[in-house]
């Protein structure tokens, strides 16, 4: 159980340290992170660390909120978007990370340079915010989640800046290519640090980039998936991924939302949210997310959703049938989403036609399933395996509390979270 909310506290230090970058702070967060870390030195009942594990939880909501209403104060607010990941002709820098301010000082300094920028991984969503689709050089997104940078990172041919987790240890082959900046840094990659006057230096990183060749297209000469939603002229926007479906965007749509459910064209909500990973059982999230009924909608947020959002999953009624709320610490979305309904609705939470399969993997993933806990949520599914420190004592609280169970194989658990099937 310490564990847990050790665990728990590095996804609330996470997510505040971008919102304290933006210049939004809370010290009744800084003072619950002094006070958890505190009680780790004491013998605690069961009862009190099930306590303080929620009270993270709750904090985690506060602190999601917080993020969100930093971004898009920052940013504006996301709007349902096509992201082009087919790469143009100019050499380019790839981002990957969570920081978006990072990401706003570098297109300012790319600008009338012959440089373009691409998001790779949880800075995907940048691309739905207002003041990132003034930057005509801020092209696409390029590559999938984490466990594959070794590959998309090679293939890319520039420079590489990364903001924050996650960073896998990166080959020789293009380890000069790696510029770290914020809190994360690799032995023997050049790290941007911050200057006195609160920005940051990029030009190395830009004359780096005008030397190099243009990125290598990952789809080789496949033919583009076209999607008729939200989309972009010209053929090279045909092959995109949707993002932008925060809570403002969704709730715009919340009547015809609404009505697609009383009318049964929209009979369950399925929250598959969280985090990627190396394993071979995560093929287990594409497999379910196309065995799910048609009259089914994923909610997603974080980077397990490159498991399946380039797969063709249609639409119902004008809604995409897998609405994408932004980077991990956009989970608050689903939860304002899942409020609205239960309250368009009359119903409680866990009375909804929603059900939680999510896909975990580090501290902000187990931070996410605290706040969903905080508040209420029962009969989660988490895989595709518990981590370590979930011993069977712990195991067995969750159970008792929550309803918590692993996940088993895709015909099974579709029984069981899409009951009409």
């Amino acid at each position: 159980m310490r564990e847990l909310l050790v665990y728990g506290l590095k996804g609330v230090g996470a997510y505040y340290y971008h919102a304290a970058a933006l210049g939004y702070e809370d010290d009744e967060i800084t003072a619950f992170i002094q006070r958890a870390l505190a009680s780790t030195l004491r013998s605690l009942t069961v009862d009190e660390m099930v306590g303080i594990v929620l009270e993270c939880g709750g904090v985690g909501v506060k602190v999601l909120a917080l993020l969100d209403t930093a971004n898009t104060a920052a940013f504006g607010t996301p709007a349902i978007t096509r992201v082009r990941t087919v790469p143009g002709t100019r050499p380019g820098i790839l981002v990957t990370g969570h920081d978006l301010k990072d990401l706003e000082l570098l297109l300012e300094q790319t600008k009338g340079t012959g440089v373009d920028v691409y998001t790779h991984g949880e800075m995907l969503p940048a691309h739905a915010y207002p003041t990132f689709k003034k930057y005509e050089h801020l092209i696409g997104n390029y590559g999938g989640s984490w466990p594959f940078q070794k590959e998309e990172f090679e293939a890319f041919n520039g420079p590489v800046l990364v903001t924050t987790n996650c960073l896998v240890p990166p080959k020789d082959s293009y380890k000069d290519r790696i510029y770290t900046t914020g809190p994360v840094g690799f032995a023997g990659c050049t790290h941007i640090p911050v200057l006195e006057n609160g920005t940051k230096d990029f030009s190395a990183v830009i004359a780096h980039t005008q030397r190099c060749r243009p990125p290598k297209n990952l789809h080789g000469n496949s033919r583009p998936r076209r999607v008729s939603l939200f989309g972009e002229k010209g053929s090279e926007g045909n092959r995109a991924l949707i993002t932008g479906c925060a809570h403002g965007a969704v709730l715009a749509l919340a009547d015809t939302m609404i009505d697609a459910v009383k009318s049964g064209a929209i009979k369950r909500f399925v929250v598959m949210a969280g985090c990627d990973g190396r394993q071979a059982e995560r093929s287990y999230y594409p497999e379910f997310a196309q065995a799910l009924p048609r009259d089914t909608v994923i909610l997603t947020a974080g980077c397990t959703k490159y498991r399946y959002n380039s797969l063709d999953l249609g639409e119902i009624g004008g809604i995409p049938r897998l609405l994408d709320a932004g980077q991990c610490n956009d989970c608050y979305s689903l939860v304002v989403i899942a409020q609205a309904l239960a309250e368009a609705f009359g119903v409680g939470f866990n009375d909804l036609p929603i059900s939680y399969n999510i896909a975990w993997y580090e501290q902000t993933a187990v931070l996410v399933l605290l706040a969903l806990l905080h508040l209420g949520v029962k009969n989660i599914t988490l895989g595709p395996r518990l981590p370590a420190f979930v011993s069977p004592g712990v195991l067995n609280v969750l159970v008792e509390n929550f309803g918590i169970r692993k996940n088993t194989t895709v015909a099974e658990d579709l029984k069981l979270l899409v009951p009409e099937t």
